[in-house]
């Protein structure tokens, strides 16, 4: 029941996101039922997961209609999800993670390096050794890499920026998606990720922050459409 229920709520939102039902449509809720070869309960249950996430809304009469794109919760990480598997908009999508990311990680590097403690810092070591090991292991070393930036929004101890690991985990993918294919030069990013956690240790946010800003230069090119070698970040 809980596989069906996620596989309904996955192929509505990205029904909606691909533009198959474009803003204002109604939505016929009774004609869900044979298509998609579920019970009128569990696809309503299902809408209201996708209502939660601002995609949709109903109304006494008017029934159920999608809701226009400036009400969609663009954070929520399904939201996310939908939009990268339909590359609908993929230039769009990958420029704004970028731009976001630019603002989130310079900030998070800066806040890790005030507010860390030993247990953080041990955390952010050991992701780091397991990134500096994996060499040229494309998996492992891409684990290791969205480890380690999401470890350092923990090391914040905000609890907002942290909520945020959302948007980092999936530019990170992205970004992994357009530069880890075949015959794709290689830039050892070891160096930029060893600068940025030795300022955190070292308690220094005017040099975490600016190093976070060199490591991100690489991923910044490619996600706005340049073909540059292996990201430093």
């Amino acid at each position: 029941m809980a596989d069906l229920h996620a596989e309904l709520v996955e192929e509505l939102g990205l029904r909606i996101v691909r533009g198959d039902w474009p803003p204002g449509t109604r939505i016929d809720v009774d004609a869900l039922e044979p298509v998609m070869g579920a019970s009128k309960t569990a696809i309503r249950e299902a809408l209201r997961v996708i209502r939660e996430k601002g995609l949709i809304d109903s109304w006494p009469k008017r029934g159920t209609f999608v809701r226009s794109r400036d009400d969609w919760k663009l954070l929520d990480g399904d939201v996310i999800m939908w939009r990268r598997a339909t590359r609908r908009d993929d230039d769009r999508l990958l420029s704004d993670l970028s731009q976001l990311r630019d603002v989130i990680e310079p900030a998070s590097a800066r806040l890790a390096a005030q507010y860390r403690d030993d247990s953080d810092i041990a955390q952010l070591e050991r992701a780091f050794a397991e990134f500096a090991s994996a060499g040229q292991d494309v998996r492992r070393l891409e684990a290791a890499d969205r480890d380690f930036h999401l470890q350092l929004l923990r090391a914040t101890h905000n609890e907002l920026m942290i909520r945020l690991d959302v948007v980092v985990a999936h530019a990170l993918d992205a970004r992994n998606r357009i530069q880890h294919h075949p015959g794709a030069p290689w830039m050892d990013p070891v160096p930029d990720h060893r600068r940025v956690l030795e300022a955190v240790i070292a308690g220094d946010p005017e040099e975490a922050e600016a190093a976070m800003r060199y490591a991100l230069r690489e991923s910044d090119s490619d996600l706005r459409g340049g073909e540059p070698p292996f990201d430093n970040s």
